[in-house]
């Protein structure tokens, strides 16, 4: 049973990283009244500017490569979160029709730029990705240390204290009752003299930022080069762990680590009984089978913000 827990634990945390962390970004969006269909392509875009920049600048800063490679790929999914923002809340553009198309678009720009670049359907494997690790003094602890803190990317830690810190911002900080306000009702916002727009604005960002990290976390961890196949539903994992989550933090920050618990699986397989004579197969689907499963269960008890999916065209609501 130890044995068990010590090799589901880290993999249930590995893959449930990238999930809680897209999934934040998608937590923010929603929260404000934009609803992000866009969470995979962010993703997409994330773990291909993570695994350029890796490739490209590895010599140059060395171990850090990894750390700036997810900071660079923060920064331009914030970026290319602008065309979902400039579409949705100036425009007034149908929020899931445009989160489709910066879907399209990402993964069109990651494939082409990576024949152009690589003269293949996919990258070369990075040098320098995340490697495993054991946390000083605390994976001493007896039972517990080797569970927690043997063995595991610390990636996977860094997303649990994210999801805490993005409860905080949004239940404890005004910035927050402001995101939230606007997301449930835009009118009384702005009546308050909150800007609605700005505040759209940078929640969309933050989420272009956040799965940006996911993607790029994902694909320095998992799957250590880029192609059209590396994010594939991930990030609609990730939105469905928003909604399972009731569009709070740390609920989708639970629903991430079951799905990880989910895709975890097929991984560990081979050394739990109960789990051993089961098809491979059937392993294999089981995410994606128990996010529908979840959600055709879970969504008609779910209430998104009042607002969400609703443009908001000042004087003219």
């Amino acid at each position: 049973m130890f044995e068990a827990l010590q090799s589901i634990i880290p993999t249930v945390l590995f893959y449930s990283a990238p999930l809680i962390l897209t999934a934040l970004g998608g937590v923010f969006s929603e929260r404000s009244g934009v609803v992000n269909i866009g969470l995979e392509g962010l993703m997409v875009m994330g773990a291909f500017v993570g695994i350029v920049f890796n490739l490209t600048f590895a010599d140059v800063f060395g171990i850090w490569t990894p750390w700036i490679s997810i900071l660079v790929a923060m920064v331009i999914g914030s970026i290319f979160s602008i065309i979902h923002a400039v579409a949705s809340v100036t425009f007034y553009a149908n929020q899931v029709v445009s989160g489709v198309a910066i879907n399209m678009l990402a993964l069109g720009i990651g494939v082409y730029l990576t024949k152009v670049w690589y003269g293949k359907g996919q990258t070369d494997m990075v040098d320098r990705p995340f490697y495993t690790m054991d946390i000083p003094v605390l994976a001493d602890i007896p039972i517990i240390g080797p569970i927690f803190f043997e063995g595991i990317y610390i990636t996977s830690y860094l997303a649990l204290i994210l999801a805490f810190v993005a409860w905080y911002v949004l239940y404890q900080t005004p910035f927050g009752l402001r995101l939230r306000a606007v997301g449930e009702h835009p009118m009384a916002a702005d009546t308050n003299g909150i800007k609605v727009e700005r505040m759209r604005y940078i929640a969309v960002l933050l989420s272009g930022a956040f799965g940006g990290l996911g993607g790029s976390v994902f694909a320095l961890t998992i799957a250590s080069n880029f192609s059209h196949s590396t994010i594939v539903g991930q990030g609609f994992m990730a939105l469905a762990a928003v909604i399972f989550g009731k569009w709070h933090p740390l609920g989708a920050m639970g629903a991430a680590l079951f799905f990880g618990l989910a895709q975890s699986l097929s991984v560990v397989s081979s050394g739990i009984p109960l789990l051993a004579d089961i098809p491979q197969v059937v392993l294999l689907i089981a995410p994606y089978l128990l996010t529908i499963l979840a959600l055709a269960g879970f969504i008609g008890r779910a209430d998104a913000p009042r607002a969400n999916g609703v443009p908001y065209i000042k004087g003219g609501r």
